[in-house]
């Protein structure tokens, strides 16, 4: 070896450009798949796909995973309809990479792809619908209750 071979070796490596250290457990980049973003442009839900899991988050926190992301839109597509009846302005944007997904499932069932996910959203309003009826007919029930007489006391047995 010559004198100056370490020299070259390290001028060489100076030169070249920086290559990132790949780790085994390396996090896997997030692709957003669907958002949900409100008047101020905000981002209020959005549905993302990291490698082979799709995930949910709300409010920047991830809430949830699966392996199928159409429940979690479905979801989004509620929370969505919610809000707007709340008076607030949302709006929700999917990927076409996910409505190609809901458009083959919508044809395996034979509909339409807006007629699939409007079914799917009505299951969790129907979850709301069931609550607040559940409610109502409990508090029917405690006022029936209440409004029939008491029994009378018997005489035959001893009262304390």
């Amino acid at each position: 070896m010559s004198k100056q071979s370490k020299a070259k070796r390290d001028k060489r490596k100076k030169l070249q450009p920086k290559r990132p250290i790949n780790r085994l457990n390396a996090q896997q980049p997030v692709q957003n798949h669907a958002v949900l973003t409100n008047e101020e442009g905000q981002v209020v839900a959005a549905i993302g796909l990291q490698g082979t899991e799709w995930l949910l988050a709300i409010g920047g926190q991830t809430m949830g995973n699966a392996d199928n992301p159409i429940p979690m839109l479905a979801m989004l597509k509620h929370l969505s309809n919610v809000q707007e009846k709340e008076g607030r302005k949302v709006t929700l944007e999917y990927s076409t990479q996910l409505q190609q997904l809901i458009d083959d499932l919508a044809a395996d069932e034979g509909k339409t792809a807006d007629d699939y996910l409007t079914q799917l959203v009505s299951e969790f309003e129907g979850e709301d619908g069931e609550e607040e009826q559940a409610s109502g007919e409990d508090a029917q029930s405690v006022d029936e209750a209440a409004a029939e007489p008491a029994p009378a006391a018997s005489d035959d047995k001893p009262q304390a």
